[in-house]
């Protein structure tokens, strides 16, 4: 989903200018982004931190806990194209974040996003994840079967709070027992 995505861009004239939200040890970059010259990435792990710095040194790396540093507009020096969420479980809190700082918008922003919250549902039920009460709300707590669905409805009302639309939207489940998710949504102003 990612290599497709930076082809839509490169399509369009358009040079990525990637948020990373967990780098990790940087396995996303190497595979993907390496020629990317633009982007910030967060860790809050120091050595990884560290690391991340050293293997994309065009990049503002924060040694940070995202959300918080999102909410209060750490990479707002950047127009990003290309958020990038991958963290090892729920992503509404980075996403959320992100939409409702304060930063610049582009026109048309990616979105694409490795989710490891459908394996809690299963577990536990939607009411146990406060990050999407107001989903559960309306379709109840056994989400583990639309949850899909359930990220493309949250995807498109978090985007509208700054101003987005969704123009497209495509995902899958995968890994062990499919209790990821991934997926794209292509959004524009």
């Amino acid at each position: 989903m990612r290599r497709k995505m930076l082809k839509a861009l490169e399509a369009n004239d358009a040079l990525p200018v990637i948020m990373e939200t967990h780098g990790g040890k940087g396995a996303i970059y190497s595979a993907c982004y390496r020629t990317v010259q633009s982007g910030v990435v967060f860790e809050k792990d120091r050595e990884k931190a560290g690391f991340l710095a050293l293997q994309r040194p065009t990049w503002a790396v924060y040694e940070a806990d995202c959300v918080g540093a999102i909410a209060h507009g750490a990479g707002a020096h950047l127009e990003v194209n290309v958020l990038d969420v991958d963290p090892y479980g729920e992503p509404w809190p980075t996403i959320r974040a992100f939409f409702e700082s304060e930063r610049p918008r582009t026109a048309r922003l990616y979105v694409v996003v490795n989710d490891g919250l459908r394996q809690k549902l299963r577990i536990s039920g939607g009411w146990h994840v406060a990050s999407i009460t107001s989903v559960v709300s309306r379709f109840g707590s056994d989400l583990q079967g639309k949850y899909l669905a359930v990220c493309e409805i949250m995807i498109k009302e978090l985007a509208a709070k700054a101003g987005y639309s969704l123009s497209r939207f495509a995902g899958y489940y995968c890994g062990a027992g499919n209790w990821m998710t991934h997926y794209l949504a292509e959004l524009g102003r």
